[in-house]
């Protein structure tokens, strides 16, 4: 940032509108400067492992613990590209009523929602599409809440303070925009009406339909998809391969090394270089062991595969997986089939099984979609973006209908809609 940590920007009544409570808006270099307790009550006020608040889902990836150990491990910052400006929002007594996990990017990776063709079209026109303002989780497309506000009485005047400070940011910064993504669908709306562009994408989840076991959700399905899972199952396992569930004080050390060869295995043919550290994961493991399910697949008595899961209140959230063996059909298992048996022992309602994936269909998951928010700063190019969006949101909605007809489910079986 061009100004010192804790720089701070004009109060909310001249940087957006008038409020009948002092706020003061801030930037941090560091979620280290921000305490564990301060941050989570705004990004996971209901924060009981057992808690189910439909308006504030636990979500792991919003957690002080989750986004320090990706700055601690060196995975964000340094040289990533990805430079921590968190944006904050204070009452004058220095309380801390919102947050939004802000960065200063220099590229376009590890955010799962892209605009590479836009810095094109950009730079192609003389301007400088980086640096760009991403408020996001790193290398996370996990959909959840990202203007993280306090419950209370201010809420409405703080979530407007961090609207206008991020384009307050990306105008200190000189920032060609400022970048929402994989946000919920109000703050989507919320930051439409102030004029941030909008964009939907699609993803593929699992909804829990009430199931009591694995069986009663294949039940549901048409008879040749149920016949196809079960084979998929059966041959995942068939060269004595066994599976465990790891949680908790199960996450040694020596299970991180082994994951970790994993992800670096199935990580470096999939991206080039993978974005996460081998410290991150000592270091998540540390801060929340209890939010984190690991899926490893065992032979001849060491481990050979694995899937890291991410445990909400309401959601298994699938995130990386890898092996040094491949065996048919071992991804669908660790990576989707264990996720539907954990959300239904569990009693969550999805699984959300990462980005893109048509593949998913046909084991269940179906698709949803997703939104962001983008603020683009010059004239020109904000016009263009929004012209292509007309149509990009057509085509989004009209694909998710053609997919949602190659569901699996029964004809007879009634899915809620998404």
């Amino acid at each position: 940032m061009s100004e010192p940590r804790g720089s701070e920007f004009p109060s909310v009544h001249e940087c957006a509108r008038a409020s009948a409570k002092e706020l003061r808006v801030t930037v941090v270099n560091a979620i280290g400067d921000v305490s564990a307790e301060a941050w989570d009550a705004c990004a996971n006020p209901r924060n009981e492992p057992q808690a189910v608040d439909p308006e504030y889902p636990f979500n792991p990836f919003l957690a002080h613990g989750f986004l320090s150990a990706l700055e601690t491990s060196k995975s964000v910052g340094d040289r990533s590209g990805w430079h921590v400006q968190h944006l904050l929002v204070k009452d004058a007594d220095g309380s801390l009523l919102g947050a939004a996990p802000c960065y200063l990017k220099s590229h376009s990776r590890g955010e799962y929602v892209f605009d590479g063709g836009w810095a094109e079209a950009y730079e192609r026109a003389g301007g400088s599409y980086y640096p760009k303002l991403q408020v996001a989780v790193p290398f996370t497309p996990a959909c959840g809440r990202r203007l993280l506000v306090r419950p209370g009485a201010h809420a409405g005047e703080v979530r407007n303070a961090l609207a206008a400070g991020l384009i307050e940011l990306c105008r200190v910064e000189r920032a060609s925009g400022v970048h929402v993504t994989f946000a919920t669908e109000p703050e989507f709306r919320f930051l439409g009406e102030l004029g941030f562009l909008q964009r939907t994408d699609q993803q593929f989840h699992w909804e829990n339909h009430g199931y009591a076991s694995f069986d009663e959700f294949l039940a549901a399905l048409a008879a040749r998809k149920r016949k196809t899972i079960r084979r998929e199952r059966h041959e995942a396992l068939a060269n004595g391969v066994t599976v465990q569930w790891l949680t908790g004080s199960d996450l040694t050390e020596a299970v991180w090394d082994d994951f970790f060869a994993f992800y670096m295995e199935t990580g470096s043919r999939k991206w080039g270089y993978p974005y996460l550290t081998r410290p991150f994961f000592s270091r998540v493991g540390e801060a929340m062991r209890e939010r984190i399910l690991v899926v490893m697949a065992k032979r001849a008595g060491r481990f050979i595969a694995g899937a890291i899961n991410f445990i909400g209140s309401h959601a298994l959230f699938g995130r990386h997986w890898g092996a040094i063996e491949h065996h048919p059909f071992l991804h669908f298992e660790l990576c989707y089939y264990q996720a539907i048996d954990y959300a239904i022992a569990h009693k969550l309602q999805r699984v959300e099984a990462g980005a893109q994936g048509e593949h998913k269909i046909a084991r269940g998951y179906m698709p949803t979609t997703t939104f962001s928010a983008h603020y683009i700063a010059d004239p020109a190019l904000r016009r263009a973006v929004a012209d292509y969006l007309v149509r990009e949101r057509a085509y989004v909605a009209a694909a998710g209908a053609e997919l949602a007809a190659m569901g699996p489910y029964r004809k007879d079986f009634t899915l809620e809609p998404d």
